[in-house]
């Protein structure tokens, strides 16, 4: 029997019983939406979850910071330097010093070069903030500005903005502020404040210069007496000569105004070193920052900096190019002596979590088909009561035991793939609408709406494939039975 006459046989057997064969279909079906729409959801979810954190740029940044000191660090220093106060009392069994510490490794302008050089690295930018007063006719708040980089300008939450747009260069004085602080500012529609200018104000000094006068300060770092020197951060003095600068310094100090049209209204604040935002509501260009922080004053320590001295960072934001990158960029990183954090590893974790979630969906969804696989034993036993004495004939004319159940495997092939694709439409049909209802509700809760489902083609074949393998395994027994009926015994049926 050629594969031609089996198919023909097969489809004409199912044609003979149709509603017997739609019903069977019909379960079969049922069983894949529901499968196919259990699957769909798990995977929903973790596109919407791993999804927006990839758009916030959070899992291809690197937060860098300069490694900590070795194990005694400063104390070390204040141990050797009150040994040495006391003179001879170091000589009568005092404590020996213990071993120096390691030297720290300065995150400065230099390191960023260093780590730009790396392979996979996208973009390197120190994380810079800076205090300031903003005020706009009645609004005055003192806040912390960020400094966001050009090159996030399609990244993380200045994706969308809400009004305006990114900054057209990092020379101009312009600044972004989000959503809340533009309430703040103004309770009419955010919108209207595009374009507005803010005015920004901060302490600013020049370069400090050496006082005349007397030449105290070499009596003063020659060790003299405690009360001309005291000890200072990190075992550093602060004696006459250093209240000398300060008030020449003093002299330089003056207040600054600024004012900075709004350009643009981020919806949400971006992650502090993730996604480049820093987590302020007030942006500004990184360049912009960099300057003022450079002459900004906040304490008597940035008094005493002069212009020339070498800027090191808190921490820097490192972009790779790709979230793949991430761990390979980030032992790099600590390869050359430096601290580094990233939530890569929390990106894996959470797609375990997600493949967890599919596998049960998955078991859930595959009851309602191996209910309807039943259905399929049962129309194939049924088929072969009808057709006892059909396939005696077929045996008696030369039919072998191999010719009937390809027929029967056919058919059973053809209900678990046209059930597939059917399965596959009604639970698409479906999720589209619950997925509209919940959406509805989200947005009336003030949330946003999003694909709850998602029914990508791997799913759609596998779910078609396994319904075909199903209604196989179904089948197998109902065709190895028809086989084996004795073809005397099925031409005397009636």
């Amino acid at each position: 029997m050629s594969f031609r006459d089996t198919i023909r046989l097969a489809l004409g057997n199912l044609s003979q019983a149709k509603v017997r064969t739609a019903l069977t279909m019909l379960g079969v079906s049922i069983g894949i939406a529901s499968l196919a729409g259990m699957v769909s959801f798990g995977v929903g979810l973790e596109e919407q979850f791993v999804g927006r954190f990839s758009e916030s740029g959070v899992f291809d940044s690197i937060t860098v910071t300069a490694a900590p000191t070795g194990r005694f660090g400063g104390a070390g220093r204040g141990r050797r330097g009150g040994n040495a106060g006391r003179g001879a009392t170091a000589g009568r069994g005092a404590t020996p010093d213990p071993a120096p510490e390691t030297p720290r490794v300065r995150l400065d302008d230099d390191a960023i070069a260093k780590i730009a050089a790396l392979p996979n690295v996208a973009s390197v930018y120190p994380n810079v903030r800076v205090p300031l007063q903003v005020s706009l006719k009645d609004f005055s708040e003192y806040t912390a500005a960020s400094g966001v980089p050009m090159s996030s300008a399609k990244d993380g939450a200045f994706q969308n903005l809400s009004h305006g747009a990114f900054f057209a260069n990092d020379r101009d004085d312009a600044c972004m502020v989000s959503l809340d602080m533009a309430h703040r500012i103004s309770d009419a529609d955010p919108k209207a404040l595009i374009g507005q200018h803010l005015t920004l104000t901060y302490a600013m000094s020049g370069e400090v210069q050496e006082s005349e006068g007397p030449r105290v300060q070499e009596s003063g770092r020659s060790g003299g007496s405690p009360g001309q020197r005291a000890g200072g951060p990190a075992g550093q003095g602060f004696g006459v000569q250093d209240f000398a600068a300060l008030g020449a310094a003093a002299l330089q100090v003056k207040r600054v105004e600024v004012r900075c049209p709004i350009v643009g209204i981020v919806e949400r604040e971006a992650a502090p070193g993730l996604g480049g935002g820093g987590g302020a509501a007030l942006m500004i260009p990184l360049a912009k920052a960099r300057a003022i922080e450079a002459v900004l004053v906040t304490n008597a320590q940035s008094l005493l900096r002069r212009s020339d001295e070498p800027r090191a960072y808190q921490t820097v934001t490192v972009k790779v190019s790709g979230a793949a990158h991430t761990q390979d960029v980030q032992e790099k990183i600590k390869d050359l002596g430096y601290s580094a954090f990233s939530l890569n590893d929390l990106l894996q974790n959470a797609k375990r979590v997600f493949l967890i979630i599919d596998v049960l969906l998955s078991v859930i969804g595959s009851i309602a088909l191996a209910v309807s696989s039943l259905g399929i034993v049962n129309t194939m036993l049924m088929s072969i009561l009808q057709r006892t004495r059909e396939i005696g004939i077929m045996k008696a004319i030369g039919g072998s035991d191999r010719d009937i159940r390809k027929i029967f495997l056919l058919e059973a092939t053809t209900i678990g793939l046209l059930g597939g694709m059917a399965g596959i439409a009604l639970g698409w049909l479906v999720s589209r609408v619950i997925n509209f209802g919940a959406n509805v509700y989200i947005e009336q809760q003030g949330g946003t709406a999003g694909d709850l489902f998602s029914m990508p083609i791997w799913l759609i074949g596998g779910a078609i494939g396994f319904s075909v393998v199903v209604s196989l395994l179904a089948g197998s027994y109902p065709a190895r039975r028809a086989a084996r009926l004795d073809p005397i015994q099925a031409l005397r049926h009636d």
